[in-house]
């Protein structure tokens, strides 16, 4: 079957580091409600004190003058965010000790690369847009299944590639305004030397040749038929143009899958793909397709193969249809 079970140290110290991972995106989520700040400020030469609502963007919105009943939201304000900050950092430390509990035990191999653009796109808010596609998808079935396939040449790429949610694009360019910033500038925090490629606009390649590709499904929205080009990523003529693949429209309404992969140096990121029942489907499909190269047919046929085993052996619940 050419699939390594990763042996139960391994194992246990996954989930132990799991239930910390998952713990500390709960306390980010909770801490989402109070970014910012509250403080006093007088009003004037009334000297009346307003309570204030600060934002990240330097925002501010006056909650009303002060009374009992806004220094209770103060005080439950402060109090609130003093304890999930405190959680955030606990939690961070524990992290931590796991992270080099992970590498101590080999926990996982999935590239540092994938786990720092994973993590840079949660921070950024605009993770849910994205879903891992082709082979760096192989990682999230690893991690869920706990096994290693054995041919490593199955995994060997040097690119990732991003299906975008085309369809969610005001949502995303939304969240990017608030961020004040672009995908190259995100990609840039991970590996500076990361630019945009001039004969592909929907790629950005590293200095070492690595490349990010972003790509989306063809769309027949009535609110981007009158677009002059609506697979611009943001309004800015200068950054990220997703171009459509034959495979895309496939894998964008495939069944989600979610999971958390691990780097030979025990950093962890959760990634959005498709289920591994749909990658098969997916690769299948593309080995038959006449104008693919043909040895990328031949390592479709492979990886095909491969996890279809991997979900038979390890994830049979994936096969198990659901009824209404």
């Amino acid at each position: 079957m050419g699939l390594i079970e990763i042996g139960d140290s391994a194992r246990r110290q996954y989930i132990n580091a799991l239930s910390v991972f998952t713990a500390l995106e709960e306390a980010r989520k909770k801490a989402a409600n109070f970014r910012g700040g509250m403080y006093w400020k007088k009003h004037g030469k009334t000297h009346i004190e307003y309570l204030i609502r600060t934002q990240t963007d330097n925002s501010q919105k006056s909650i009303g003058p002060r009374s009992s009943e806004t220094e209770v939201i103060y005080e439950k304000f402060t109090s609130s965010k003093n304890t999930i900050d405190s959680r955030i950092r606990e939690l961070l430390k524990e992290l931590e000790l796991h992270r080099r509990l992970n590498r101590a035990v080999l926990v996982g191999r999935a590239p540092q690369m994938l786990i720092d653009i994973l993590n840079i796109f949660s921070r950024a808010g605009i993770a849910e847009h994205f879903k891992v596609i082709g082979t760096h998808a192989i990682y999230a079935y690893e991690a869920v299944a706990g096994v290693r396939i054995e041919k490593e040449a199955v995994l060997e790429t040097y690119d990732v590639d991003l299906l975008w949610a085309i369809d969610k694009k005001l949502k995303f360019q939304a969240q990017m305004k608030f961020n004040e910033t672009s995908m190259i500038t995100l990609l840039k925090k991970v590996d500076s030397t990361f630019e945009m490629r001039e004969d592909q606009r929907y790629t950005a390649v590293n200095s070492k040749g690595f490349e990010v590709d972003i790509i989306h499904r063809e769309i027949s929205n009535e609110n981007t038929k009158n677009e002059s080009n609506p697979s611009r990523m943001t309004t800015d003529v200068n950054n990220f143009i997703a171009v459509k693949a034959s495979s895309a429209g496939k894998l964008q309404g495939a069944l989600p899958f979610t999971s958390v992969i691990v780097s030979p140096s025990g950093y962890m990121a959760r990634i959005h793909t498709v289920s591994p029942v749909e990658f098969v489907k997916v690769k299948k499909w593309l080995s038959t397709q006449p104008d693919r190269d043909p040895i990328k047919r031949s390592r479709d046929q492979l990886q095909a193969h491969i996890i279809e085993n991997l979900v038979s052996e390890y994830l049979p619940q994936l096969l198990i249809k659901k009824t209404t």
